[in-house]
């Protein structure tokens, strides 16, 4: 597995600063933040610089499962730009979601799903036609009213219907709505495309009361291919915004080292263990 790091949780730090941080730290590749006025050979040429990858691009906050035709299509359109700017820089997949602190439905539960289905089959065919995937992120119920567990991903999934499309697990998120993590990578086998990492209270790995043993077990169990993105913030109030006072980014830099620690051991360990069955 490579472990890469969500560049939005450094808030408004340039860039070029982000990347030199990551590197130093270890990791293989950056999780780029889907802002599209950023130039794709400058980003290629500073990655490489680094010896970094786009591991994925995540998108900014539209709602393309809005009962509103103008709004739905506009964010639709955003995404399918995301998809143009994702294969500029290399990123292999775009992560996808519904509009993050919208947590109910207005018009209803039912039209929205639909309309939600729709979108993803529009935004997947474009992915296809670029050679890249997308991952439904699945979020909690504070931040989403669709797509809370790994259950309902899965169902989505079927009624979307597109091989391309798979489902994207955040630890953090998970915490609060499966009743068993571990078993939520299981179900999900083959049809888990990224992974997110947070302990959880979204600090560090072991700063919280997460099993990552078990949850490293089980990806070694499914047999995952894909990537292990960590999206840490330090503490404080405000869920949206990584910035929790002056000394967010140190803060962060040390989650950063210490989580990149244990996942390679509890990866180390899931694998022998697993040999020894």
């Amino acid at each position: 597995m490579r472990y890469g790091v969500c560049t939005w949780t450094f808030g408004d730090t340039p860039l070029p600063t982000i990347v030199e941080k990551i590197a130093a730290l270890g990791f293989d590749g950056v999780e780029l933040f889907g802002d599209l006025t950023l130039d794709p050979v400058q980003v290629r040429t500073l990655l490489a610089s680094q010896d970094l990858e786009v591991l994925s691009t995540p998108p900014q906050n539209v709602d393309i499962c809005h009962p509103h035709t103008a709004v739905r299509e506009t964010a639709l359109a955003y995404y399918l730009d995301l998809l143009d700017f994702a294969a500029a820089v290399g990123a292999p997949l775009i992560a996808c979601h519904g509009a993050v602190g919208r947590i109910s439905a207005i018009s209803s539960y039912e039209e929205e799903w639909a309309l939600y289905v729709e979108a993803v089959q529009r935004i997947a065919g474009r992915a296809r036609e670029l050679g890249l995937g997308v991952v439904m992120e699945i979020l909690n119920r504070y931040e989403s009213h669709l797509l809370v567990t790994a259950a309902e991903g899965q169902r989505f999934l079927a009624e979307v219907s597109r091989p391309n499309v798979r489902l994207l697990l955040d630890t953090y998120h998970m915490n609060i709505e499966e009743p068993d993590l571990a078993a939520a990578v299981w179900q999900s086998g083959d049809r888990l495309g990224l992974f997110h990492v947070a302990d959880s209270n979204r600090q560090a790995v072991g700063r919280g009361h997460t099993d990552f043993p078990a949850l490293l077990r089980a990806l070694h169990g499914i047999r995952y291919q894909g990537d292990v993105i960590l999206e840490l913030t330090p503490p404080g109030p405000d869920p949206f915004t990584p910035h929790k006072g002056p000394d967010s980014v140190p803060i962060l830099e040390t989650y950063l080292s210490e989580s990149l620690r244990l996942l390679k051991h509890y990866t180390a360990v899931a694998t022998d263990s697993h040999s020894l069955l």
